[in-house]
């Protein structure tokens, strides 16, 4: 069975619990959560198929695990790694940076070799600008439990089902 690596970054305890979601609606076999503050480059080699999760902190910033973990991007290789992303933010009190995080975070694997997949519509937010935007989609699953909390097992039941076609399981 092909596992999935999910490395994600937590401050207020809703990013990890969005990621312990997402594992059991893949079923949690499948799914290795990583909490990004004890994660090493090396973690990152066992998976082909890997997703991460970043809440977009203060104005448009990383979370404080992955903007310390941020240079050490560069020391993984994600040549032929298939990468989905997903984001906590508030499409409300912060419209103009709504969900940067994830994709400051995309950016910047992509740049490294990553292929994105997961992309999710932008239809049903409200928000003014988001570095996460791109081609008119997010670059992956905006969640926003702030403002609509009815709203994420629903998406992350679709998001899963979307993702297990893109990684083939």
């Amino acid at each position: 069975m092909t596992k999935i690596g999910l490395f994600f970054g937590t401050q207020t305890g809703n990013t990890e619990a969005i990621a312990e979601a997402i594992q059991a609606e893949f079923g949690i076999d499948t799914v290795t959560l990583h909490d990004i503050a004890s994660a090493t480059p090396d973690d990152f080699a066992e998976y082909s198929h890997l997703i991460i999760g970043c809440p977009t902190w203060n104005i448009g910033e990383l979370q404080a695990d992955w903007e310390g973990f941020y240079d050490e991007l560069d020391n993984v290789d994600f040549s032929g790694k298939q990468v989905a992303y997903f984001g906590v933010g508030d499409q409300v009190g912060y419209a103009d940076n709504f969900q940067d995080a994830m994709g400051i975070l995309a950016e910047k694997m992509t740049g490294l070799g990553a292929t994105t997949v997961g992309q999710w519509p932008t239809e049903g937010y409200d928000f003014s600008d988001s570095k996460a935007v791109q081609n008119g989609k997010f670059v992956g699953l905006a969640i926003d439990e702030d403002n609509q909390p009815e709203l994420t097992e629903g998406r992350i039941k679709a998001w899963v089902a979307q993702l297990r076609l893109a990684f083939g399981i």
